[in-house]
């Protein structure tokens, strides 16, 4: 890990951000071109989107462990560090770094956010509105990471506080009724631009990802699949608005994403060398293969075992995770563990593929929405997506299996962090579609295989879980949160950063009267409510 001191938050990008009255210092030559190079060609709203097309998910290395591997990766049950960070006092056994906790945030509001302004502040909206719909589509994107963080946050009025030091919060509904409303707006636009008949590849020369030469209508399809992600997430919050947005997502006119050609990748075209995933695990060596899938790709005979991890070099011919929240007395006691796999060789990182948007269809099915489908058919198709997307064989064998269940865990360096059979949070769930099985129990099994095609996105993994529950995970063996943090419970978000408590002392306390409760890793967030899933 390279040490790096972040030091702006939202304030701090405000201030500068915010300063509109010298248009051309604001804008002065970021890429290398002039103002008139700008209006000619699109310059300036092609680099700005562009630029935010890395900060999605972070491709630059240092802010993707800081803000993502070190917390979403090790709270979904995907990764762990063996790396004794602060003393082993650090995100892993609820220890919460500052430092790394506001990392999200900065990077969005600095990185995302910023940008946003400025492509509004240019007249976007009116002058080029393909671009407009873009930006929208990409700060829904990113931002709702943000929120699914920390909760409560600065968006609406962004920009627009009466002064530099007051910047208001919204609450996090407040926040998710503007993301529906933000892709309200950017599908509007770009699916008339589609209909109208006018030039849809103007994204292309900015575009780093998958999409760059498919058009305007790839970047639709996105945005409706995004739609239903966000939907589910409020179900048990607001299920009729939930199932509202859903059904909106699904019957647009260009529907959702339904095969991998339509996954959204970010490729290395951008600038980034590699994912910044192989950087952290292979030449940092600081993240290795989480307990809890060691547990389920293992007990489940999975094939995309051999793409998402490594075996053990310590173990040979093993797979190896280690457990989270537990005792690290130094880096190379659980080097040898299984290290990320095949699938980050590639400078490519995932937004969302597939296999996400069925198992998102299989829920809503589940719920009784329109899905324009039936809930097992879109199981098993997640399930084969995931497969195909690796050129995995074995997909039939797979589904049908009604045998195979996760594996107690067991760790060889100390028995204490060992999971036994018979432990109430080893999941005892199969894979085969069981339609006598209550819903509850569905439910389990499409957020199980949810979570295995989902990898290796942390941050999605890690909402789901808080959301439903599922899959079962570990908890931490060591809890040094110093009981603000339910062990039993695992941490629910993180603070806000110290930035905020000391320059928008203001609306940092109205965030936390929003929130509803202390700031601090055990409180929930708006969507995230205690009970059952139906």
């Amino acid at each position: 890990m390279k040490k790096m001191i972040y030091k702006a938050g939202v304030a701090i990008v405000l201030l500068v951000a915010g300063c509109t009255g010298n248009f051309d210092e604001l804008n002065k030559d970021p890429d290398g071109f002039t103002n008139d190079e700008f209006e000619q060609d699109n310059n300036l709203m092609g680099t700005l989107c562009g630029a935010m097309l890395q900060w999605g998910i972070p491709a630059q290395e240092n802010s993707y462990q800081v803000g993502t591997n070190l917390s979403a990766d090790i709270y979904s049950g995907y990764m762990m560090t063996g790396t004794p960070f602060e003393g082993n006092q650090n995100n892993a056994s609820y220890a919460l770094v500052p430092g790394w906790n506001e990392e999200t945030w900065n990077k969005g509001y600095r990185e995302v956010m910023s940008r946003v302004l400025k492509v509004e502040q240019f007249g976007a909206k009116e002058n080029f509105p393909d671009f407009y719909a873009w930006s929208l589509i990409l700060k829904v994107a990113a931002m709702h990471r943000v929120a699914d963080y920390y909760g409560p946050m600065v968006y609406s009025q962004y920009g627009q506080g009466e002064s530099d030091n007051i910047i208001p919060y919204d609450s996090q509904e407040d926040v998710y009724d503007a993301f529906f409303k933000d892709l309200d707006e950017a599908v509007e636009i770009l699916t008339a631009a589609v209909g109208g008949g006018g030039d849809t590849g103007k994204f292309e020369r900015f575009d780093i990802s998958t999409y760059k030469k498919r058009g305007f209508e790839s970047w639709i399809k996105f945005a409706n699949s995004l739609r239903l992600r966000l939907a589910m997430r409020i179900v048990k919050v607001d299920g009729q608005r939930a199932r509202e947005e859903a059904e909106k997502a699904i019957h647009q006119d260009y529907g959702v994403i339904e095969d991998n050609r339509d996954n959204l990748i970010m490729v290395s075209e951008g600038g980034f060398r590699a994912h910044p995933l192989q950087i952290i695990s292979t030449e940092w060596l600081d993240t290795r293969m989480g307990a809890p899938m060691e547990s389920y790709l293992t007990g489940y005979d999975d094939p995309r075992i051999e793409v998402y991890f490594r075996t053990s070099e310590e173990y040979p011919g093993e797979y190896k995770g280690i457990r989270n929240g537990i005792e690290i007395t130094a880096k190379d006691v659980y080097q040898g563990f299984s290290a990320i796999g095949t699938l980050i060789d590639k400078p490519e990182i995932q937004w969302m593929n597939a296999a996400e948007v069925y198992f998102l269809r299989a829920e809503g099915a589940l719920r009784g929405w329109n899905m324009e489908g039936e809930v097992q058919d879109f199981y098993e198709r997640g399930i084969r997506s995931s497969f195909e997307q690796y050129g995995l064989a074995g997909s039939d064998e797979y589904i049908a299996d009604t045998t195979s269940k996760p594996v107690p865990y067991n760790d060889p360096k100390n028995s204490e962090n060992d999971v036994p059979e018979g432990a109430p949070y080893l999941s005892n769930m199969t894979i085969a579609w069981d339609n006598g099985a209550s819903d509850e129990q569905k439910l389990e099994k499409i957020m199980t295989q949810k979570w295995l095609a989902v990898y290796p996105n942390g941050a999605e993994a890690w909402a789901e879980f808080r959301r439903t529950g599922y899959p079962k995970l570990f908890p931490v063996v060591i809890n040094n949160s110093g009981g603000t943090i339910s062990t039993s419970e695992f941490i629910r978000r993180l603070p806000f950063p110290q930035s905020e408590r000391q320059n928008n002392t203001a609306e940092y306390e109205k965030g936390v009267q929003l929130l509803g409760g202390t700031d601090n890793g055990g409180t929930r967030i708006w969507w995230d409510v205690r009970g059952g899933n139906f």
